[in-house]
Parts: C-alpha cells; structure tokens; sequence
C-alpha cells in the first residue's frame, strides 16, 4: 500500500415487467429489456442513475413533504476494516439484495431486509495503482446472473450476483500509465460500456464496449482527436482528423479521460459520455481546441462511432472537466415538446442541448461566479471568454521555476459541479444540481511529459467565496435558466441526488446528514445524523409493502485531497464507511 498512499499524497499535493410493471424475481435476473425500463420499476434499483437517462427519479409516492418525517433507520452495514476514505457509491437493488461497492475496489451483497452480508469481493490492488482523487468506487452493474464493477487498477470484473465468485476479469488499461477506473458500467443490449480516469496522468480518454458474457472487447473509442478506434478486433476509424485540433505529437497523451462513465437514451438509442481536461493543464503548450476534450460525446453504441459533439470548454486552461452527466429529458417549451439534454458543466454553466443533433437550446449560470467567460454565444454555442483570466505562460519551457502570471478564477477547478449527480423531476419540471461557490489562484508552469507521471503544468489553491456557505443545492428551470430555490450548506456539497412523484428531493451533506426537501418550494422536511459525511448517491424503491430510502455514508473525495483552504475547513470531518437504509413504516 506504500505507493498507494504515494499516489494519494500527490493528488493532496497537486428481469422481465409484468402486466403491472412490477419486475418478477428471476433466477436468471434482469434482462437487457429490464435494464432499459428500469426507470419505472419502483421496487429495485437497476441501473446506476435508477433508469439509463439517469434522472434519478422515483415514480414512488409514499413518501411525501408530511409522511417523510416518520423515515426511520432500518439497518447500517459497515465496511469495516481500516479500508475507509471517500464512500460515492450508488446502490443497486434486485430481489431483496443490495450490491454495493467501497472504496479501495470492494463489492458487497447485503440482505436487503436485514442487513446481514450474503458475500463480499476484496480486488486484489497492486501496490502501484494512481489513482488522482481518492481510492473511491461510484458503483456496479447488474444483468442476468452477474454484477459487474470497474476498479483502481484498471480492471472490469463480472461475479456471480449470488455466490460473489469471479467469473471473468479483464485488464482495461495500465495502471502503471496512470489509468484507473472509478465509474459504474452501463449496460446496453448486452454489452457493459466503460470508460477510464487517469487524466492527470496524460492518458488517453477511452468508451468502451465488451461482451457481457465473456468480457471481450467489441469496440473501442478514444476520445482524443487523432487516435484510432477499434471494431471487433480490427482497426476502425480515427476520432476526428489528426492535427486537426492539437499541435504535433500531443494528442497521443492528450487526457480526456471520461471517469464519470455515461448514460444512454432509448428513444434516440444514443449514448453519451463526458470527456474530461486535456492533458496538461498549462493551455499555452497545446494551442487550439483541443477536441474532444471538456465535451459531451453522443456515441452510436453499436460501433462506437461519434454521432455529434458538444464542446463545453475550448481551449480549456482551468481543467473544467466536461464529464458531468448528460440527462436527456423531453424540454416542453413554446408548445413545443424538445428531445433534450441538460448538463450542470463544472464551468458554471447549465446546458440545454437537443441530444437528437448537438445544438444548443440555452446556456445559464448556477453559480454566483464566473470569471473566465462573460457567457455563451448561444448561436455558435461557444463560450465568450475573458482572455485576462486564462493563467499565463510560464517565462521559458526550460526554466522550472518560472511560472506563468497567476490569476484568481471561478469557478475553481473542482468545478461548479463535480462529479456528483443531479436529478431531474418530470412533475415540477426542474433539475436539482449540488453546487458549489469556489474560486482558485490558479498558474501554469512549464511541464514534460513522463510516462505514469502527474503531467499538469499548473499549480492551484482553492479558496471559498463566501464565509457562510460553499455548498449549494439549487432547483434550476431548464427552459429559463433560473433557479428557483436553493439550500445553502456550509461544507462543499459532494454528494448525489434523488426526486420522487412524492414531491421530494433527497441529498447528503459532509456534515454527516442525509437531508430531505420540499421539491417545490425547498423547504427542509427530514435529515437524519449518520456518523459521516454523505458524498454518496440515495436511491428509493418499495419492498413488502413499505417505501425504502438508502445511502451510503463515508467522507472523502477529492475536496480533502485537492482542496486547498476548503481542505483546511473539512479537515476534522470524521471519515467512515456504511450503508444506511431508512423506511417508512406501513400505516
């Protein structure tokens, strides 16, 4: 674990519907059909974002702004071990079992009903892994007999959903390149989608998709313009046009990493996946757009091939990520109904994008702050930047201690939103996204590239904007751009998000809380205490008659890693590892 904990001090430094829609317990499990309709099904939780649009919405309505306040804790499962650090899981549920995974690359199945633990799978990890922004896992996969996560190392695994066993385990990457893997796959007629983290490192940002089955690669598709994908074994077509956006040889450690993994729309059968910061950080050393980098790719997901792009960040020196989910939710707007998609961009900007061509319909801040761009040019869909607030070059490529003019930015580079995933509610018509009000001083330094090497070329150090809050939870009109309401919450907000028809919207706090609110006005109706701060995703679903809330609970991520003056604030949040499952007890 030495160079573990190496790594980690660099990032600190640096089933078949029935007639009723419910699902029948199956023994083979569920089936690609199941994982498609899974939005609907009130009684498990499927797929990673509750349906593969991923609004993180319940049909269920037990639960209510009056009834949520006799939610009681049924059980919590402990991970146990000295194995803590950040807990951003989400969980799946089928047949009155939990799957849920844990830092340093654990899954556990645990009895849905009593909280007794069926099995547990511990990944081997070497001790090189490099891992940037904490040893975290964000969750699995179910389908047919196996459940499936993706790991530290590099790794996607399938085992037996019933005995845990392995049944197959595939190298993805090298770790020892600096490729990780945090995300939860998606499933989609029969093939497991990935994609890689590891940006840090100057990788290649990669989607992925392999047989279910036997995990053998179908195709493959690098993110970064210049590289060349591959189908069914063979060479395919190379992503965009070399040198067309890149300069030289950089586009073969061009970054892109798409760490968040993607969802996936039945109508248009589209997926999408964000892609993150181009490699290095410093802009001046890789002049142009730099595609596909700081986007939302739309993916065929038969041959891997590139639909449309939308590029958040050109050109991006702040490392606005562009992995943030891309939600597609039908916009009903001037009488009109869009196939659209909304996206909270780390950046500060709210996107509405038609996600049947890439066009964008608006662009709005959530954030209080910005400082890099005075907006977005809604014709061109290209940001309108404030070139006095791009950090400057560093004096010469061979002085190392030169670096370039510092600037103070916002948002700050842990993004406006991470990567904790917001909801979308189709009744109040509003998104519910976690914010945050941060800024950074922020320079480039000169930088080389070295194989499994942190290849940035900037330094940075995060700072609040306000002394009585950082977090934000805010209600965002996707047609206006406004926000409706918000809560403010001292600590950075760094966890999921879950609505329901029961006008509720649920999140957790670094305080400790898992908090229920009014999805209408607001209003805080429930928290409850549970021992460590909640950076994972809650999840609903109905079991023997009774609504169920779940989440798991344990500090860390990035923010106590990378978060400079906001680390120092969060610094005595205990950390821990569990799942809470809550209830509201039969009338």
């Amino acid at each position: 674990m030495k160079r573990l904990v190496t790594s980690l001090a660099l990032a600190a430094s640096l089933t078949a519907f029935s007639a009723t829609g419910v699902l029948a317990a199956d023994a083979g499990g569920p089936s690609s059909d199941d994982l498609l309709k899974s939005a609907t099904n009130t009684e498990a939780v499927l797929t990673y974002g509750m349906g593969p649009q991923a609004q993180r919405f319940s049909p269920l309505t037990d639960l209510t702004a009056d009834t949520v306040k006799k939610l009681v804790p049924v059980w919590s499962f402990s991970f146990g071990g000295e194995k803590q650090r950040g807990q951003e899981a989400q969980p799946i549920i089928y047949d009155g079992t939990i799957y849920v995974t844990g830092s340093y690359s654990r899954l556990y199945a645990v009895d849905a009903r009593t909280g007794h633990k069926k099995w547990e799978y511990n990944h081997r990890l070497p001790d090189g892994i490099m891992p940037c922004c904490d040893v975290v896992n964000r969750g699995a996969a179910i389908y047919k007999d196996k459940i499936y996560f993706a790991t530290l190392d590099a790794r996607l695994v399938a085992l037996n959903r019933e005995t845990g066993k392995v049944v197959w385990n595939k190298k993805l990457q090298d770790y020892k390149e600096g490729y990780s893997n945090t995300a939860a796959p998606l499933i989609i007629d029969g093939k497991i989608i990935t994609g890689n983290s590891g940006g840090e490192f100057g990788v290649i940002g990669m989607i992925e998709a392999r047989d279910a089955e036997t995990g053998e690669l179908v195709w493959q598709r690098p993110t970064i313009e210049g590289n060349v994908g591959t189908l069914n074994g063979k060479d395919s077509t190379v992503t965009g046009k070399t040198n067309a956006s890149w300069p030289g040889d950089m586009y073969k450690t061009g970054g892109g990493a798409t760490w968040l993994g993607g969802t996936y729309d039945p109508e248009t059968k589209t997926l999408f996946f964000g892609t993150g910061n181009p490699a290095p950080w410093n802009s001046h050393l890789r002049p142009g757009d730099n595609l596909y980098t700081s986007s939302t790719l739309a993916i065929n997901p038969d041959n891997g091939e590139i639909k449309w792009h939308y590029q958040t960040t050109p050109h991006d020196g702040w490392d606005f990520d562009g992995v943030n989910e891309f939600v597609s939710f039908d916009l009903k707007k001037d009488g009109k109904v869009i196939k659209a998609g909304g996206k909270a961009d780390r950046n500060g900007f709210f996107y509405v994008i038609d996600r049947t061509n890439g066009k964008l319909i608006n662009a709005s801040p959530f954030v209080t702050k910005i400082t890099w761009a005075k907006g977005i040019d809604i014709e061109t869909g290209r940001p309108m930047y404030n070139d006095d607030n791009r950090p400057g070059a560093p004096a010469t490529a061979d002085a190392h201690d030169a670096k370039g003019k510092s600037v103070f930015a916002a948002p700050a580079f842990l993004g406006a939103k991470n990567w904790m995933p917001m909801a979308y509610n189709p009744q109040t018509e509003l998104f519910y996204v976690p914010a945050n009000e941060w800024g950074m001083d922020i320079w480039n330094e000169p930088i080389t590239y070295k194989k499994g090497a942190a290849y940035l070329g900037a330094g940075f150090t995060i700072k609040p904007l306000y002394d009585d809050y950082i977090g934000a939870l805010r209600a965002v009109d996707p047609k206006t751009g406004k926000i409706v309401w918000e809560y403010k919450n001292p600590a950075p907000l760094w966890g999921g998000v879950l609505t329901t028809a029961g006008n509720l919207v649920f999140t957790g706090t670094p305080e400790g809380y898992l908090k229920a609110f009014d999805a209408k006005s607001g209003q805080e109706v429930w928290k409850f205490q549970t021992g460590s701060g909640v950076v994972g995703s809650p999840v609903t679903w109905k079991m023997d008659g009774e609504q169920y809330v779940a989440v798991v609970s344990g500090w860390g991520g990035a923010v106590p890693l990378w978060g400079g003056d906001v680390a120092k604030l969060v610094k005595d949040i205990n950390q821990g590892g569990s799942l809470w499952v809550f209830k509201l007890p039969k009338a």
